[in-house]
């Protein structure tokens, strides 16, 4: 019996201008020179996952299959996991790319790149990320259902001290998601966090429920990403900036009656979104090799296929 494909999607097209240049996703933050994409993919393999897909730009191509990509390759023969590919380009759209566009269209436009790749349902991940192993583990178990779904993390757990952080702030009844407000310049304030003025300063708890973008859809949301897509391209307001995004679209599902079951994780989330952030990532994965929760090497603790 062929096994069930589980597969990741990681979305790693685009450069960090808050992190001063540069491709973030590859700086090295494990103490033998991992990224943070190494230890999602070692979760996700780890949880069952064995199908991986980049989403990057051909521009970054050649640094990635560098620092990763070549790498990975090999990790997937070793494990039994497809390794594929997907380009998000600003021109890869039906009319012409309007005057002053720079970049591409955002996390939506980024998944209608795997559309001929991907056939099954999916989890998604930003690859400049750090989830946690047990997220990965309770992804790979719901995707058996084809059904929408999220990981949703502590809003305490994904905070920086480095500055404010947005975050998608959820509301969820009886298990499902009722809704996703973007909340801007959160910051930390001892027992609680606040919003920033944009947001209306308000007091947040830190066990509220934030979207980190680990989205866990059915193979059939691609049809709905390319249905919508025109439309969203014939209703810009702003063709220089707009963006067709991911969360905009399941919050019109569930609008219309789409149920998507929010699975929460203890773990902390972290990410480099900020330069300064880096030293203190760098410190979170000292900690979690030395409390024994990844391997040197890291890949030690799975059996090879």
């Amino acid at each position: 019996m062929q096994q069930q494909r589980r597969t990741l999607v990681i979305l790693a097209a685009g450069i960090g201008s808050r992190f001063g240049g540069g491709v973030k996703q590859l700086a090295k933050v494990g103490p033998n020179g991992e990224v943070i994409i190494d230890y999602s993919i070692h979760d996700a393999i780890k949880a069952g996952f064995n199908k991986i897909v980049f989403i990057i730009r051909h521009s970054i191509e050649k640094e990635f299959r560098e620092v990763i990509g070549d790498r990975m390759e090999e990790i997937g023969k070793k494990y039994g996991v497809e390794i594929r590919y997907a380009f998000q380009e600003i021109d890869d759209i039906p009319i012409p790319v309007p005057e002053g566009r720079a970049k591409p269209w955002g996390t939506g436009h980024a998944l209608l790149a795997v559309k001929n790749i991907v056939h099954e349902p999916f989890a998604v991940i930003n690859a400049d990320d750090y989830y946690g192993a047990e997220g990965f583990k309770k992804a790979a178990e719901y995707l058996l259902t084809g059904k929408y779904g999220m990981v949703g993390y502590a809003l305490g757990n994904t905070l920086s001290e480095n500055g404010g952080v947005t975050r998608g702030i959820c509301k969820v009844e009886n298990g499902k998601l009722d809704t996703v407000v973007e909340t801007f310049d959160i910051v930390g304030e001892g027992d609680h966090a606040r919003a920033g003025e944009k947001s209306g300063s308000g007091v947040l708890p830190l066990d509220a429920i934030a979207s980190m973008n680990f989205w866990l859809l059915p193979d059939s949301f691609l049809k709905v990403l390319e249905d919508g897509f025109p439309e969203f391209l014939a209703t810009m307001t702003n063709p220089v900036k707009d963006e067709y995004l991911l969360p905009t679209v399941v919050d019109s599902l569930i609008r219309k009656g789409t149920e998507l079951t929010v699975l929460t994780t203890n773990d902390r989330w972290f990410g480099v979104t900020y330069a300064d952030d880096k030293p203190a990532v760098v410190e979170e994965f000292r900690k979690l090799h030395e409390k024994g929760f990844y391997k040197e090497p890291l890949y030690a603790d799975i059996p090879v296929k």
